[in-house]
């Protein structure tokens, strides 16, 4: 597996105020049957930003976003035995499954999707805007006109454009396209932003801070003529000295790149972003 997911002991009352609702036994709780020959996945409908497994009886990992794993560490139990609880906090919701042994590899379940009537509500303080939320926005924004018609860059015959920075919450949506003058298909190997000096002397050491995006909005690895997408970054400040970058790398033979430089002022030009443009239809 990937990478042990901690194990995260959650303190009296972490959920207290958020459910008016009685307290639960494991008896009445949905319970999955396990075993230790047999990988159970369990499917979220979004990311999930926690897992706590109650004892150490049973290793879990999060291979990706929306899914974990779990497996007993190791025979000997008795049929029925709860080997622990596992918590999974979402953005939006929360759900608690009993985990219980089962000498029949057979039984033992394997895949697991949670479902509407098993998520309780759950506003996560650490989320200031959920996946889907973002996702919603930032395809509104894909589908707007440009609104920026002067930052540009130019190379291999591509030409890279800043179309709208817009300012929602806590996140900047940078929308950008890129026209592919030639008829070879550029195979997108990363998308990296950048925040770097404007101006490099010989004299002094730069520094180049890699961020990293909150959201990509398309996922697609090549294209042959045109190209646009959408970045979410977490809201932040720098100075004048300093510029955001995008750029884009092509997989190796050919290994094209194009750049494109956004300045600390027309970032700041985000701050008029228009909500009409988010309204729902």
């Amino acid at each position: 597996m990937k990478r042990m997911m901690t194990l995260l002991l959650l303190s009296t009352g972490v959920f207290a105020g958020h459910e008016a609702k009685a307290q639960r036994t494991y008896e009445e709780m949905e319970q999955l049957t396990v075993n230790e020959q047999v990988t159970t996945v369990i499917t979220a409908s979004e990311p999930v930003r926690l897992v706590d497994i109650s004892t150490d009886k049973v290793a879990g990992d999060q291979p990706i976003d929306n899914v974990i794993r779990l497996k007993p560490k190791e025979a000997g139990h008795e049929d029925g035995e709860v080997l622990a609880i596992v918590t999974i906090v979402t953005e939006r919701y929360r759900t608690q499954y009993a985990l219980l042994y089962t000498t029949r590899m057979q039984e033992a379940v394997t895949d697991k999707e949670i479902q509407l009537r098993e998520r309780n509500a759950y506003e996560n303080p650490a989320v200031s805007m959920s996946t889907v939320d973002m996702n919603r926005f930032a395809r509104r924004i894909w589908n707007s006109p440009a609104k920026y018609h002067n930052v540009a860059s130019k190379a291999h015959r591509m030409v890279m454009r800043l179309n709208n920075i817009y300012s929602v919450g806590d996140y900047f949506f940078i929308d950008f396209s890129i026209d592919n003058k030639t008829n070879i298909r550029f195979d997108i190997d990363e998308i990296r932003v950048k925040l770097a000096d404007k101006k490099v002397s010989k004299a002094t050491n730069t520094q180049v801070v890699e961020l990293s995006p909150a959201l990509v909005l398309e996922q697609s690895k090549s294209f042959r003529h045109g190209y646009r997408n959408v970045i979410v970054l977490k809201k932040m400040t720098f100075p004048n000295g300093k510029m955001l970058s995008i750029e884009m790398t092509e997989k190796q033979i050919s290994g094209r790149n194009i750049s494109m430089n956004i300045d600390y002022e027309d970032v700041l030009s985000a701050d008029s972003f228009n909500a009409v443009l988010l309204e729902e239809d």
